[in-house]
């Protein structure tokens, strides 16, 4: 069996990101983290258009299944 057929664990870093306590950050601390976070969601919506744009090509290409 490959990685790839294995089912995903629940909870990833994101969610337990968001679950944490942001009181003792200091302001500079936040602001780094915001940015941090940007450039995540960034890299995230650019890997979803490459793979929207890999089965578009696919599907094109094979035909899209019934």
């Amino acid at each position: 069996m490959q990685d790839d057929d294995l089912p995903r664990p629940r909870g990833d870093a994101a969610e337990k990101l968001s679950g944490e306590d942001l009181a003792p950050y200091s302001q500079d601390e936040l602001a780094e983290r915001i940015n941090l976070l940007k450039t995540e969601i960034a890299r995230v919506e650019a890997h979803r258009d490459t793979a929207s744009a890999h089965r578009k090509a696919a599907d094109a290409l094979f035909g899209k299944p019934s």
